[in-house]
Formats: structure tokens, C-alpha cells, sequence
């Protein structure tokens, strides 16, 4: 069987090397090459990047990326039984793939890349929200990374994506969109992963933007989003209320309904609310 690299088809590769896929570690592995090289270009072009992936397994996603020309992949692998199977895809490309066995939940990547960076990963479910947050919330913005090419549970790629007024509209659309425009570019049955997970999964791409779409404390967004959506069923003069005080006269202050639940309140209105009880935050000492 013809293969993108000349390397054996990943079966084999996960026959020789023993690397049944673990539940424990949130593994389902994708065997496809012709799959994996249609996620590796929706990242775009890569000759010019760096290129970070978290959780690659026996390397199909990694070899599609090589193979469509990444300038360097700094492979992230938990799984110590991963390592030779990815040592081999190493040597059949020199000095352009990096293999670190390490908790990506422990690790600074940004200390392993040279800018550009894109970071391409089909996420372990167990920690793929959790990493989706970090990149999100840094302290400083722009981030490290240029874009995000990640694939989710469908449920979590729909929640990335949100509008308002969705069942699916929450903290996550929010953190997203704010910092970058996020699309879902294709979807994938159960059946195309080894072995096959009991939920559709998405592939999403993040662009970061230059600066975030509107202008709002991080913090302050991160607190209010969090109180809100928290208790969604109830109105914002109630789910705010440990905000501060005076959050009903704010809230009316901007035109924002108090009784409005947090999935019916757009991004913009959102980031006006976070400024707006920023600005209050001297007058009245620390709220909450």
C-alpha cells in the first residue's frame, strides 16, 4: 500500500510498536493519511512556520504535516510507547521533526518554537479544552501562536463557534471570538478513528487577530462571562449580582436588559459590560 512518505501505513506501524489506543489518555487515533493531509492544509500554507502538535500518537497527523511542508513540527507526546513510532518518522525527515515526550499541560511550547507559529493537533479529548483555554487567555496578546487547527467533539467545536441566542452560546464562543475568528472547516464520523469514539468530531481553525475585537479587561470579561453563564437560566440582575452591587444600574446604564440571560448578550455588549465595571471598580473599592 502506497503511503504519503514512503513509511508503512499506520496500522503496521501501531501493530509493530504495540500502541493500542489508551481511553485513559483520550486516544483515538486516525489512520487515514489522505484525512490527516486534508486537515494538515486546512492550517494553510506551512513552509514558513513552525508548527506545535499536542498528542500525535503513532504520527499521522504529523507526517501529513511534514509532508505537506512545514518548516519544523515539535511533536508533543505524552505516551512514552509513541516515541519510536515518531523517532522513525524523524529520521525519514532530518533536523525538521522534534519529539517531546512530556505532558503538554506541564510544558511551555512557546520556549520550543521559532515565530511563525501554527499549532495543528488532533487533541486528546481529555485535555483539549482545557489546552484551547491556555492559548486563549495569555496575559499578553498577540499570542505565541498565528492560528489553531484543532479537532474536538463536534459538541465542542459548535460551542467554539456559537452565536447568541444557541444552546451552544457560552464562556468558550466568547473567549474565542473575542481573540480570533474561528470557523469549523469539516467534520468527521465516528468510524474514520481507531478505535471510533461515540461522537462526531470537528476540525476548527482560529485565526488570532492583531488585537482583540473589542476592547475589555481580560480578567474582568473572564469574571462576568463565568458568573453569567454559570447560572444561564437565571436573569443577569441575579447571575451578576455577586459582581457588585450596582450591577442592575449598569447594566441599564448600557441598555443591556437585567433580564436578559447571559446567551442572549452579544460579544460587544459583553466587552461594554466588562469595561464599564472596570471603570467602577475605583469609586467602590474591590467588588465581590
Amino acid at each position: 500500500m502506497a503511503t504519503i512518505d514512503g513509511l508503512p501505513p499506520l496500522r503496521e506501524v501501531i501493530a509493530r510498536h504495540g500502541i493500542a489506543a489508551r481511553k485513559a489518555l483520550g486516544q483515538n487515533f486516525l489512520l487515514d493519511l489522505n484525512l490527516t493531509a486534508r486537515i494538515a492544509r486546512q492550517a494553510g500554507d506551512l513552509a514558513s512556520c513552525d508548527v506545535l502538535e499536542i498528542g500525535p500518537g503513532p504520527g499521522g497527523l504529523t507526517r501529513a504535516l511534514l509532508a505537506e511542508g512545514a518548516r519544523r513540527v515539535v511533536a508533543v507526546e505524552k505516551d512514552p510507547r509513541c516515541i519510536a513510532a515518531l523517532a522513525e518518522i524523524a529520521a525519514r525527515y532530518p533536523g525538521r521533526l522534534e519529539v517531546v515526550n512530556a505532558d503538554a499541560l506541564a510544558l511551555d511550547p512557546a520556549a520550543l518554537l521559532t515565530p511563525p507559529v501554527k499549532v495543528v493537533a488532533n487533541l486528546p479529548y481529555n485535555v483539549g479544552t482545557e489546552l484551547l483555554l491556555r492559548w486563549l487567555e495569555p496575559p499578553d496578546w498577540p499570542p505565541f501562536w498565528q492560528s489553531l487547527t484543532l479537532m474536538f467533539q463536534r459538541e465542542v467545536a459548535e460551542r467554539i463557534t456559537a452565536r447568541p441566542g444557541s444552546r451552544a452560546y457560552g464562556r468558550l464562543a466568547i473567549l474565542a471570538q473575542w481573540r480570533s475568528d474561528a470557523r469549523i472547516m469539516m467534520t468527521l464520523p465516528p468510524e474514520a478513528f481507531t478505535p471510533p469514539p461515540k461522537v462526531h468530531s470537528a476540525v476548527v481553525h482560529l485565526a488570532a487577530l492583531p488585537q482583540p475585537r473589542f476592547a475589555a479587561d481580560a480578567a474582568m470579561l473572564n469574571r462576568l462571562v463565568a458568573a453569567g453563564f454559570n447560572q444561564r437560566r437565571k436573569m443577569l440582575r441575579s447571575s451578576l449580582k455577586p459582581i457588585g452591587p450596582a450591577i442592575e444600574a449598569t447594566l441599564r446604564d448600557l441598555g443591556i436588559p437585567p433580564t436578559a440571560r447571559a446567551e442572549e448578550i452579544g460579544l460587544e455588549d459583553w466587552c461594554r459590560l466588562a469595561r464599564a465595571v472596570a471603570a467602577e471598580r475605583p469609586k467602590g473599592g474591590r467588588a465581590g
